[in-house]
């Protein structure tokens, strides 16, 4: 059981969600609730929710960044809708931006810092 202390468990129906800011400045309409993510290398997990008619920046991937739809959807620069229990993942030097109209909630997977991207 010593190794038990080492263990973490998250309630996801009582998430304390903070505006997120993970870009230097807060993203309006973004929060998150950060499970096990380092700012410092970008490794990590976290739960983002999104208000309806939020957008993200556009930003690069410097590592791998995976997500998955818990809720609502979420429309990427190309168009491409992800919907509840969609899995997406970003390649290393994939680049864009995301929107969403009706809200969402996602659990993100980053191996990876993100770089704000002028462009698309």
């Amino acid at each position: 059981t010593i190794y038990m202390s080492k263990r973490k468990i998250t309630d996801t129906l009582n998430l304390k969600f903070e505006p997120f800011d993970r870009y230097g400045s807060v993203i309006p309409g973004m929060s998150w609730h950060k499970i096990s993510f380092d700012k410092e290398n970008g490794y990590g997990t976290y739960i983002s929710k999104l208000e309806p008619g939020t957008k993200t920046i556009n930003h690069m991937h410097l590592g791998f960044e995976e997500f998955y739809i818990l809720d609502g959807e979420l429309i990427d620069s190309d168009g491409s809708i992800f919907k509840k229990g969609d899995f997406v993942t970003y390649e290393p030097g994939s680049k864009h931006s995301s929107y969403t109209k009706k809200g969402c909630l996602i659990l993100t997977f980053m191996r990876g810092i993100n770089k704000p991207s002028k462009e698309k």
